[in-house]
């Protein structure tokens, strides 16, 4: 097997599969955060009546397609490559938003919104502290109910990678379209993998995790925490290895630390530059834009880590989790192009 897809006829050199969220930023300090219970620094999963809170407590919003699949997709899109998208919003004014948004942004929304009575299209409340921590509550609403039915084979087989989202793995739904993606696109002559999103993700499935990135990925993206939740061996090195043992490319970023990638066994350690982020929301997600698009291209782990970087490092910039400036422009800058 090759880790570098061979068929540029191929409709999608990137095809996502995720939770269809709109993303709703507001500044807000630690006081704040305190006052209304959220809990700083990490996603939680909120209730209808209590997004509704939250919503109505935030000031000067800043509205934006999100999730975090999209928005690495959305940053493939700026790079240029051409991206399709699995996600459920439902027919409604925030659901209509996010189908054009990534429409405009370059990328194919593969799934009409869904008309009727269903759950309301997802969002999720982001309160960017001043050290630009995100502390996010996010309502799933009907995007949770993706499932097998949403993913149609005929477009999953013209994908050269598909990339999954973590956060879906929590419905069975989610994982039985996860599994029809996957080996529909493998089946192709494609690649597949996923980025791990999140620790408690790996709590709550740990088995299923596991089974599904020896079984069925050619490739796993994720942070220092997930990696390490995945076998808490409670060493980086030794977790990473045993990953590694199950999953040909292993991708873990370590925030300031840098990224360490074992392909096929051979580690490649990429440093980065420290720096105070103006808002770290997307920062997973672009990096995994950045290496993605150094895969799809044929890249070697070093340049494709750097371009992560390159990618990560313009999105915390600045407010809100896509690139503003142009992706390419900065790879050539880098000299990564």
């Amino acid at each position: 097997m090759t880790l570098t897809p061979q068929h540029p006829t191929k409709k999608y050199q990137v095809l996502g599969i995720g939770n269809a969220i709109v993303d709703v930023l507001t500044r807000s300090d630690d006081s704040f955060l305190e006052m209304m219970g959220i809990e700083k620094g990490i996603m939680q999963l909120v209730e209808r009546e209590r997004a509704e809170q939250l919503y109505g407590a935030m000031e000067n919003r800043v509205q934006a397609a999100g999730g975090s699949v999209a928005n690495t997709l959305a940053g493939l899109g700026n790079l240029g490559l051409r991206t399709g998208f699995f996600g459920r919003v439902r027919d409604d004014a925030l659901g209509r938003f996010y189908a054009d948004a990534m429409e405009k942004g370059g990328t194919d929304f593969v799934n009409p919104p869904v008309p009727g009575g269903e759950l309301p299209t997802s969002r999720s409340m982001i309160f960017v502290s001043p050290d630009g921590e995100r502390s996010m509550n996010t309502y799933l609403g009907i995007s949770a109910e993706l499932g097998p039915e949403d993913v149609a084979e005929e477009i999953a087989g013209q994908a050269d990678i598909i990339f999954l989202e973590g956060y879906l793995f929590d419905k069975p739904k989610g994982k039985e379209a996860f599994l029809r993606a996957a080996r529909t696109c493998r089946k192709a002559g494609g690649l597949a993998g996923i980025a791990i999103s999140d620790p408690f993700c790996v709590e709550r499935h740990r088995e299923d995790f596991l089974r599904l990135i020896a079984n069925e990925m050619d490739y796993v993206i994720g942070n220092e925490a997930e990696i390490r939740s995945l076998y808490q061996d409670d060493h980086l090195d030794k977790d990473l290895a045993r990953v590694a043992e199950v999953c040909p490319l292993v991708v873990c970023t370590r925030s300031g630390d840098g990224v360490s990638i074992m392909r096929n066994g051979e580690r490649t350690d990429v440093p980065v530059d420290k720096v105070v982020p103006v808002d770290a929301t997307g920062a997973g997600d672009q990096f995994a834009a950045g290496f993605l698009y150094g895969l799809a291209t044929g890249a070697d782990m070093e340049t494709a880590g750097r371009m992560g970087t390159v990618a990560a490092t313009e999105v915390i910039s600045h407010m809100g989790p896509r690139p503003e400036a142009d992706l390419k422009a900065l790879f050539r800058k880098n000299n990564l192009i």
